[in-house]
C-alpha cells in the first residue's frame, strides 16, 4: 500500500534505506517528505526531483578522483548529508547512500514546500510563487537554510535531528520519469540518472552540459 503524501508517517527513514545501491535509493526518495528543523522552526518539503551519483565509478561525481577534504562525508556511512558550495555562491544538498566507502550520493534537485512556507519565503525573496521556492538544487538548499554547517549531519539520528526524510509518501514507478542529469558532461553525460515525478510543477527544467570557455 502506498502512503498518501498528504499524511506521511512521522518516522524518519532508517539507515538501511540508504544502505542500498544509489540507483535504487534515488527514485525511492521521490514523494517522501524532507524535514529541515531550523532555529526559527521546521520546514517540510515533498521531494520531486533527484539525481544519482555513483562515487568513484562515475565521472560526474565529486568522488570520481578519490577522497578529498571537500567530499569526505561521501565516503562515510550512509544516511548523512553531503553539502557542497558551488560557483562561489550556492549550496547543494545530497544524501549519502550505499555501503560505507562507496561514496555514492543523491542530489536533491527540487521539491514542493508543504510546511513552513513563510520561513522558506524569507530566504527565497525572488521566488514568484510557492512552486519556485525549491525548484532547482540551489533554490532548494536556500529555501531550507542549508549550508556547509550541515555537511555530515545524520539524517537518521531521530526526530530532533536538523534533517530527516520521513517514512511513507513514495510514488508508484509509473509516475516516475528518468533522463540525463543536468549539467553533466563527458562520459557521464548520457546516464539516465535524473529522476522526477511526472507532471509536477516544481521539477526544474533540464539543461545540458555547457563547456566553460577558457580565458585567454
Amino acid at each position: 500500500m502506498i502512503e498518501s503524501p498528504e499524511r506521511p508517517d512521522r518516522t524518519p527513514l532508517p539507515r538501511d534505506f540508504f544502505d542500498r545501491p544509489v540507483l535504487d535509493v534515488a527514485p525511492d526518495l521521490l514523494g517522501r517528505t524532507l524535514v529541515r528543523r531550523t532555529d526559527d522552526g521546521p520546514i517540510e518539503l515533498r521531494i520531486t526531483e533527484v539525481e544519482a551519483y555513483a562515487g568513484e565509478t562515475d565521472p560526474g561525481s565529486h568522488a570520481y578522483r578519490g577522497r578529498t577534504a571537500r567530499n569526505a562525508v561521501m565516503f562515510g556511512p550512509p544516511g548523512h548529508a553531503y553539502v557542497y558550495f558551488t560557483y562561489g555562491m550556492w549550496h547543494c544538498l545530497n544524501l549519502v547512500c550505499g555501503p560505507e566507502g562507496s561514496a555514492s550520493g543523491v542530489l536533491l534537485r527540487a521539491g514542493e514546500v508543504r510546511e513552513g512556507h513563510e520561513l522558506a519565503r524569507r530566504r527565497r525573496l525572488s521566488a514568484r510563487s510557492d512552486k519556485e521556492l525549491a525548484k532547482g538544487p540551489a533554490r532548494l538548499a536556500t529555501a531550507l537554510d542549508v549550508d556547509r554547517t550541515l555537511d555530515g549531519a545524520d539524517a537518521c539520528a531521530g526526530p530532533h535531528a536538523p534533517l530527516a526524510v520521513l517514512t511513507g509518501g513514495s510514488v508508484p514507478a509509473d509516475q516516475v520519469s528518468s533522463g540525463p542529469r543536468t549539467g553533466v558532461g563527458g562520459d557521464g553525460a548520457t546516464h539516465p540518472w535524473r529522476y522526477w515525478i511526472d507532471g509536477d510543477p516544481t521539477v526544474s527544467p533540464y539543461r545540458a552540459h555547457t563547456p566553460r570557455r577558457r580565458r585567454s
